[in-house]
């Protein structure tokens, strides 16, 4: 990502005959297209199971290798990065001489595992050459000393899935950006803009004439920088949008200058986006505004599965708990933001990713097989997943991951009985549900589907998942509110008499069968949603209040008070 807290560029007027157009993808993409598999290390308390297997590459953090941020690192990360380095210096001062007991050690929290086998990536203080050790490969797989020489060629910058952490791992990650973001609220940061990224309903004509005002103002001659304006590809052949019509409004502006030069830049600066290009490269993108509701805001999160760039929303639909800012004052809400700096809050995505039930070896039927013995035996999702399992087994593989900002919703389809699922919470089974189905949200999401089905409303700084079923077949499932540090897992059992479907942010839907489940894991990708100035703390309560009329009733009539007379 190109933005950064620094000084406010401004350009002149000539600057924009030497706008450049770079259109060639970055070697940083948030597709996985590099699928490893490796093994995964039985001592560990917390991530033991071959279920939970690589469905991407990712390199591991070396001790002495130091590089710049990337251009494509996420804006969250560099400032993580930054506290990091900062609070490892002051710990070093603070720790020397001094002996202290780290208790993560003794029950393995501190260990970086990988499904089945021993560690395949090292410490945060281990070297090359320990990659390299006898002693690091005693009791992995044939396959593990392949895989981890192949991932030392690979970009040190990549991460994990968060599935994947470790305990202690995990809720660190959860910590530094909950205290980023609790820092980040009470501070401007000023950003060097030149790329914005429209966004809105390209199908709703009351919206398309507001993006064309706006678009038409970032373009203007009138502006200090020379911003390039990125609106949907559908927009290109919108009469409603007419994109010849704007630029040929805007270059009457430059009828003092060369006016075929002024065109042309024009014509350099008004692109179009897609969604490969969001997902290929969401670096190029310093800034999004959104003009529609909080359904609009839920899709730039989807765009975006991975770097968000800052997006500042404004109330064009009819809820509005994500959309802060008033369309009337866009002019002065965006000369603002880009010359003084904005406040970001960092509010909590999930990362969702879909495991399929691999077929045995001589397997008869969906959820029968014979063992090496002879013996038929029933698949068991529990047994699997939490049981003691064998060295050579691969019961499940990934098949998708997804990073959401409201919930993930596992429920029965448009199948005419209840759904069952089992719900798995770190290495522990926590309980079967008979269900519509369950839903697993982010507090963002609390005052959505959360909310219809009988869950808890949460402030969306709280670090929490709230479980809440759908129309349980049960009078005592109530909702439970879980820390951001678990990794949920949702399956459907093999004897289930139906499958399930698994819905992420009400957009992606995809059918699970009998084996099949999902795994819920606080995302590493925080959504970067742009706050007024001042009002983070009251603004949730306020709209709670007046968009759901959270306790609100008349007022008991007060003729005065009187004393009780006893």
């Amino acid at each position: 990502m190109n933005g950064f807290a620094g000084a406010h560029e401004s350009h002149d007027a000539n600057a924009d005959q030497h706008s450049q157009y770079d259109d060639h993808y970055s070697s940083t993409s948030d597709d996985d297209n590099d699928a490893v598999e490796v093994t995964f290390d039985p001592a560990s308390p917390y991530r033991r199971k071959s279920s939970l297997i690589y469905s991407e590459a990712n390199a591991p953090k070396i001790a002495g290798y130091k590089s710049k941020a990337a251009a494509s690192q996420c804006l969250v990360h560099q400032f993580l990065e930054g506290y990091r380095n900062e609070k490892r210096k002051s710990t070093d001062l603070e720790h020397v001489g001094q002996m202290h007991e780290d208790v993560a050690d003794e029950v393995g929290l501190d260990h970086f595992v990988e499904p089945k086998g021993t560690a395949a990536s090292p410490q945060l203080n281990g070297t090359s050459r320990d990659l390299d050790s006898d002693a690091s490969t005693e009791t992995g797989q044939p396959d593990q000393e392949s895989w981890r020489k192949s991932r030392l060629n690979l970009d040190h910058n990549e991460g994990l899935n968060s599935r994947l952490l470790t305990k202690k791992q995990l809720t660190d990650m959860a910590w530094g950006v909950r205290e980023l973001s609790r820092r980040l609220g009470s501070i401007r940061l000023k950003f060097k803009v030149r790329s914005v990224f429209l966004l809105t309903k390209a199908y709703d004509r009351e919206l398309i004439p507001k993006t064309r005002l706006v678009a038409k103002w970032l373009l203007s001659k009138a502006r200090d920088v020379r911003y390039i304006v990125y609106v949907e590809e559908s927009l290109k052949s919108n009469d409603e949008f007419d994109a010849p019509g704007l630029l040929q409004e805007l270059g009457q502006e430059y009828c003092d200058s060369d006016v075929h030069a002024a065109k042309k830049s024009l014509e350099n600066r008004l692109r179009f986006w897609n969604e490969k290009m969001c997902r290929k490269r969401p670096h190029t993108f310093d800034f999004v505004i959104t003009l529609g509701g909080d359904g609009t805001v839920l899709y730039a999160s989807w765009l975006f599965q991975r770097i968000v760039p800052p997006v500042l929303s404004f109330s064009l639909g009819s809820l509005g708990f994500l959309t802060k800012f008033e369309f009337s004052e866009y002019e002065e809400i965006l000369s603002t933001a880009f010359r003084e700096g904005v406040t970001v809050s960092l509010r909590l995505r999930f990362e969702g990713t879909v495991m399929r039930s691999q077929k045995k070896t001589n397997q008869l039927t969906q959820n029968e097989y014979v063992d090496e013995q002879g013996t038929h035996r029933k698949r068991d999702l529990i047994e699997e997943l939490i049981g003691e399992e064998q060295d050579d087994e691969r019961t499940h593989k990934p098949d998708g991951t997804y990073e959401i900002l409201n919930e993930i919703v596992v429920d029965r389809g448009p199948n005419p009985t209840m759904s069952s699922t089992e719900i798995f919470g770190d290495d522990e089974h926590f309980t079967s549900v008979l269900a519509d189905g369950v839903c697993v949200s982010t507090p963002t999401g609390s005052t959505a589907y959360n909310l219809a089905a009988g869950g808890s409303l949460c402030h969306p700084d709280n670090p929490v998942m709230l479980v809440t079923s759908i129309c349980a077949h049960t009078l005592s499932f109530r909702p439970i509110i879980l820390p951001d540090t678990i990794v949920l897992r949702i399956g459907v059992p093999y004897d289930a008499r139906t499958g399930s479907w698994a819905s992420f942010d009400g957009r992606e839907r995809v059918e699970l069968g009998p084996g099949d489940y999902v795994t819920v894991s606080a995302s590493r990708f925080p959504f970067a949603s742009v706050q007024p100035q001042g009002r983070r703390g009251e603004d949730w309560v306020k709209s709670i209040s007046a968009k759901l009329g959270w306790n609100t009733r008349q007022r008991q009539k007060n003729d005065g008070y009187n004393q009780w007379n006893k």
